[in-house]
């Protein structure tokens, strides 16, 4: 297979896939859970089996005088309640006015707050995580092939690809969000940060076969190595993709509602990784090493 040579059709892929998760995200915002802003959140599940109208939970909610009430269903059976901070006291006064408005026995599957100042720094860690998972990916690559000319080079195209599984998970994210009300908590970040290794291991199972046939291939171009090393790490590259997608396939189907999120945010991720693995990271180097910049350059001067 020829992908070195086709590779800005992958690259244009890609920006399709990124594109419009990225508008999605401009339009709709990324909604964060009280992980990161601070609130409390509640999930209920109803004996009779039927969920009462949203409008009359709030309305529950307001003569307690708790404001910023967002119920949304979860399920058949289940309700989530997300509100400003309150305390257990609170929280039980309502239940047990939901439980007699609606005649129905409520029991409570979760119940948690976080203070304001604590989701603040939850978010910052967070951000923070990100950086320093980056920073340490491309200081491991650099070392790791200090023996082979331009070491630099596979980092940064490895932290590049990884940066493009990110934006397609946050681009997903966005549309998700939109249209199943899915919010962004600490789970979604232990997602992400699952995907960025995922992504840069399969990177470096292909950059080590490069720097392998490029040292015994000197004569070679570039680029045909590179090519072939793809070639001979695709079929491990995409068994280990399967195994990996098999897997959460079976826990979003099967698996519990809790967790859906976690699972659908990590297989993407995990889909994302393993093309940009094969498609983005190797023929960037190829691009870095033609320096092809300059022939954008020149047909843009030409263009214009």
């Amino acid at each position: 297979m020829n992908i070195v040579g086709r590779r800005y059709l992958f690259f244009l892929i890609s920006l399709i896939l990124i594109v419009p998760g990225l508008l999605g995200m401009l339009r709709w915002g990324l909604p964060l859970s009280i992980d990161f802003t601070g609130g409390s959140y509640v999930e209920l599940r109803f004996a009779s089996g039927e969920l009462p109208d949203l409008q009359a939970v709030r309305n529950i909610y307001s003569e307690f005088n708790i404001a910023d009430a967002e119920p949304r269903t979860s399920g058949d059976d289940q309700l989530i309640v997300r509100t400003e901070l309150i305390d257990n006291a609170d929280n039980d006064a309502v239940i047990a006015a939901m439980s007699a408005r609606f005649n129905s026995q409520i029991t409570v599957l979760r119940f948690d707050s976080v203070g304001p100042s604590i989701g603040r720094e939850v978010a910052t860690r967070a951000a923070l995580a990100i950086a320093m998972a980056s920073v340490g990916i491309l200081l491991y690559i650099w070392y790791a092939f200090r023996g082979v000319a331009n070491a630099h080079r596979y980092g940064i195209s490895a932290i590049i690809a990884m940066l493009h599984d990110i934006a397609v998970v946050f681009g997903m994210q966005a549309i998700l969000s939109h249209f199943f009300g899915w919010e962004i908590d600490a789970l979604f970040l232990t997602a992400l940060l699952t995907v960025a290794s995922f992504s840069v291991h399969d990177s470096i199972v292909v950059f080590d076969r490069i720097r392998e046939n490029a040292q015994r291939s000197r004569r070679v171009p570039f680029e045909t190595v590179v090519n072939n090393s793809i070639n001979q790490t695709l079929a491990r590259s995409i068994n280990t993709q399967l195994t990996v997608t098999l897997t959460l396939l079976a826990l979003v189907i099967f698996g519990g509602v809790t967790l859906r999120h976690f699972i659908v945010v990590l297989l993407i991720g995990v889909l994302s990784g393993t093309y940009s693995s094969i498609f983005n990271a190797s023929p960037i180097l190829v691009v870095w090493e033609n320096q092809e910049w300059r022939h954008w350059l020149k047909f843009s001067t030409t263009g214009s």
